[in-house]
């Protein structure tokens, strides 16, 4: 995990690939079953494009600065402002290990259950790690043909998998539950959002400075709208949005848990390793891959001792952090052109009380229901007022 790697476009699609294809996104994907198959796809869809599009221009920083993710937010922050946002990725990271890793290993539990009449939720939770630290020790380097593998499986899985649910007995219309169209357009924006704090990570490898990002978003856009509709299917198929229940109630057995092993090793990997390296922007004394190994340990055992509940709390936080702060650096990149970090900056003070506003206002809107979600007009609010402020202090500055 070097800075000497590159990442070919086929191995950014096997990597965001893997990263899609999840236990997560599914769960998320049934959470949208009460709108029904036709209203739940296409907001799926309207809420993917959304939250790509921005996780594109992020990609594109990386591979355009070379900068880790949160290093990156250095151009707009400061250095110190970085290490708070290197903080809150930490946090928020070893929390999705923490949730990978105890949901598939609930839902290994329940396939086991059925199939051999066996479930331990600790053991699950350590053969899971096992596997992490694994993908960990492997390295990018040699990832490539054990991406092939995994992901291959995964998609096998998935194919099987979506058959074995489409092709049932009638799809119900809709599962009792709350939830409005610009509520599911939103849950599916800020998945590929949640993503942003790590896109940079990989992009910054990308062979092709042009590409990288692009094919990085579009596998994410591909993998993840497939396991948000397979999860709003089997929702459907299955009448409850409990994803135990479904995984039970199609029957697949060993597919199934390959599905839940590998695609929570493949996206949990992620999420460790940019930890890793958001610890290494405070402390550059540390090793990289001991900083990663030290959060994958942390996030198994969280996973282990901590109980898994609000969910859909849990996605709206990371997105009321990371999407004002990627509202400004994407701003601050693309319309003022900042793109190097200035080492004398140890804290844009204004820069912090536009992203203290923009996480304020996300929180408001969420009290709000917009047909496109939070997400789009949360952040174009927030640039603005970012274009509004460093503009006028800028031309103040030119007629001074």
């Amino acid at each position: 995990m070097q800075n000497e790697n590159k990442l070919s476009n086929r191995s950014l699609t096997l990597l965001w690939l893997g990263a899609a294809i999840s236990i997560a996104e599914v769960m998320t994907g049934t959470l949208i079953a009460p709108l029904g198959l036709k209203n739940g796809v296409i907001a799926i869809i309207i809420g993917h494009v959304i939250g790509i599009s921005v996780l594109f221009l992020a990609g594109v920083i990386g591979s355009q600065s070379k900068l880790p993710a949160i290093e990156s937010s250095r151009i707009s922050f400061g250095k110190y402002g970085s290490y708070i946002f290197s903080i809150l990725n930490i946090l928020q990271l070893i929390g999705w290990t923490a949730v990978m890793v105890i949901t598939a290993a609930k839902a290994i539990d329940g396939v086991t259950a059925s199939t051999f009449n066996y479930q331990n939720t600790t053991l699950g939770c350590i053969i899971i790690g096992v596997f992490i630290f694994l993908w960990v020790l492997v390295g990018f380097k040699n990832m490539e043909k054990l991406n092939y593998i995994a992901v291959g499986l995964l998609f096998i899985g998935s194919v099987i998998l979506s058959l074995q649910i489409f092709s049932g007995s009638s799809v119900n219309s809709a599962v009792e539950g709350t939830m409005t169209f610009g509520g599911a357009v939103e849950l599916s924006a800020i998945m590929p959002i949640s993503w942003l704090p790590l896109i940079a990570d990989y992009t910054r490898f990308s062979e092709k400075k042009k590409s990288g990002s692009l094919v990085s978003s579009i596998s994410y856009f591909m993998g993840s709208c497939w396991m948000y509709i397979i999860g709003l299917g089997a929702a459907l198929y299955a009448g409850t949005s409990d994803i135990f229940v479904i995984l039970t109630s199609v029957g697949l057995g060993m597919v199934a848990l390959i599905i839940i092993l590998f695609s929570t090793v493949t996206t949990a990997f992620l999420d460790v390793y940019s930890a890793g390296v958001s610890f290494v922007n405070i402390d550059t004394k540390v090793k990289e891959r001991t900083a990663v190994l030290i959060t994958g340990v942390i996030g198994v055992l969280l996973a282990i001792v901590a109980p898994i509940d609000a969910y859909q709390d849990f996605l709206y936080l990371i997105g009321s952090v990371f999407a004002p702060l990627f509202a400004i650096l994407i701003t601050d990149y693309f319309v003022f052109k900042n793109t190097q970090i200035e080492e004398k900056k140890l804290l844009d003070i204004k820069n912090m009380m536009i992203w203290v506003v923009g996480v304020v206002i996300y929180r408001q809107l969420m009290t709000l229901d917009f047909p496109v979600g939070v997400t789009l007009p949360a952040m174009i609010i927030i640039s603005l007022i970012c274009i509004l402020v460093n503009g006028g202090i800028k031309l103040c500055l030119k007629r001074s």
